[in-house]
């Protein structure tokens, strides 16, 4: 009987990975890295059963601005339209699943790429660094929920999972247990040692290598 395999993406790693603050990650990237993973030779021969695709909501809501005064609506911004844009995009893809979770407002803070790219010792704070503090709730959990199902109802064989947060290894461990395999995409980055112990295959390629 010919395996299946199912792709699960935690978002706000493959953001960090592919993407830079310049040049965000689009559906078009997404789309390209997925379809040089499903050509991976250990992949190759199996049946694709979903890309699951884990995000949260594009930032809603109106808050004032504590520096400039303005009243800002998030669901007016570039970057929740160009979110919004890319995960409906998603949606419309064929074998594509997208779950979201919450994305909650939490204050302020200063961009941390303005303190890096600053040349003095001390950073000036101005309206133009100072950016909204967003929470992002419920991702991680759907990712464990997903792949909980669809261990228990051997919708799947192997779970090709691209995150290198080892707060999945509970679940991971989970789906071993019931007899899934998980093949790990951690795009070059460094991870626990437990990652490696608790995965069946941990494949450490960057996008340009996959």
């Amino acid at each position: 009987m010919t395996r299946k395999y199912a792709i699960m993406i935690d978002a706000g790693f493959l953001r960090a990975k592919l993407g830079t603050k310049d040049k965000p990650i689009d559906a078009e990237v997404i789309k390209v890295f997925v379809e040089k993973l499903t050509k991976r030779p250990e992949l190759e021969g199996m049946i694709l059963h979903r890309v699951y695709y884990y995000d949260a909501e594009p930032l809603t809501g109106i808050q004032t601005h504590p520096i400039s005064g303005e009243k800002i609506d998030f669901s007016e911004t570039e970057v929740s339209k160009r979110n919004k844009a890319m995960l409906d995009e998603l949606k419309r893809t064929p074998f594509f699943a997208v779950r979201l979770g919450e994305t909650n407002f939490r204050g302020w803070k200063v961009d941390p790429w303005a303190l890096k790219s600053s040349d003095s010792k001390t950073s000036s704070i101005n309206a133009y660094n100072v950016k909204p503090n967003v929470q992002q709730k419920g991702v991680d959990m759907r990712i464990a929920l997903d792949m909980s199902s669809m261990s228990l109802k051997k919708q799947a064989d192997i779970y090709a999972l691209v995150t290198g947060d080892s707060d999945f290894v509970p679940i991971i461990k989970f789906a071993r247990k019931e007899g899934r395999q998980i093949f790990l995409y951690t795009l070059g980055h460094s991870v626990k040692q437990t990652m490696y112990e608790h995965s069946d295959l941990l494949v450490p390629d960057t996008m340009d290598k996959l």
